[in-house]
C-alpha cells in the first residue's frame, strides 16, 4: 500500500474523533481492493483504528428487484437502498461512541447480510467504497456530503476488463454470460461513474 495514501487517510483523524473516507469508480477499478489495503495499513500501525464499511450492503434483495422489474439491472444506482446507505453514514458520524452494526453482501449468495458488520466505538476511520458516491442527484448528493473526502479510483482498461470478467466467473456465472452481463450492466454503470470522476478530492491509480 503506497505510503502517500496511507498517511493522507491518516490525515483525515487529525480534526474529528471519527473520519469517513469514500473510495469510488467504476466498476472492477479495485476500490475494495484500495479499502482493504489501506484499513490493514492503519491497524498494523494503530490496531482498531480503521474498519471497511462497503456500500454493498444497501444492495436491494432479489425479490424486491423482481418485484420493481429491475433484477437484469443488478448493480445499477437504482438497485442500492441509498437513503438508507446515506442514514448509515450519518449514524457513523454523529455517534463515534457507540457501536454500529451495518450489513455486508455475501458473494455467494448474492445477498445483503443485515448486521455483519461491526463498527466498534473505538474506530476513529470509516473507509466505505462503492460506484455511486459522487452523483450529483439525491440521495447520492447528499451521500457526498457526509463523507470528509471522496477518492477516485482509476484502472488501467484492458488489466480492469479482464479483472471483471474473472470476478464475475468466480461468483458463479459463465465466461460468456459475464462478458453479455458486463456489456449490458457493467459499462453503462461505469459510463455514469466515469463522468463524476472531477468530483472526486483526489484520484488514485490502482493498477
Amino acid at each position: 500500500m503506497p505510503d502517500d495514501l496511507v498517511a493522507a487517510a491518516r490525515h483525515l483523524l487529525d480534526d474529528a474523533p471519527r473520519a469517513l473516507l469514500g473510495l469510488t469508480g467504476v466498476p472492477g477499478a479495485g476500490k475494495t481492493t484500495l479499502a482493504v489495503g489501506l484499513v490493514a495499513a492503519l491497524n498494523a500501525a494503530s490496531p482498531g483504528t480503521a474498519v471497511h464499511v462497503p456500500m454493498d450492503g444497501y444492495h436491494l434483495a432479489d425479490r424486491v428487484l423482481e418485484a420493481h422489474g429491475t433484477r437484469d439491472r443488478k448493480g445499477a444506482a437504482e438497485t442500492f437502498d441509498g437513503w438508507g446507505y446515506l442514514e448509515l453514514l450519518r449514524l457513523l458520524r454523529s455517534r463515534p461512541d457507540h457501536a454500529v452494526f451495518a450489513p455486508g453482501f455475501d458473494r455467494d449468495l448474492e445477498q445483503p447480510l443485515a448486521g455483519s458488520i461491526e463498527v466498534p466505538s473505538g474506530a476513529r476511520l470509516v473507509v466505505s467504497e462503492g460506484n455511486y458516491l459522487l452523483l450529483g442527484h439525491e440521495p447520492w448528493s447528499l451521500v457526498r456530503d457526509v463523507f470528509d473526502e471522496v477518492w477516485f479510483c482509476e484502472a488501467d482498461p484492458d488489466r480492469r476488463m479482464t479483472a471483471l470478467v474473472q470476478r464475475h466467473v468466480t461468483f458463479g456465472k459463465a465466461p460468456e454470460v459475464a462478458r453479455e452481463w458486463i456489456a449490458s450492466v457493467d459499462e453503462p454503470n461505469a459510463a455514469l461513474v466515469a463522468a463524476t470522476r472531477g468530483r472526486a478530492d483526489r484520484v488514485v491509480t490502482t493498477f
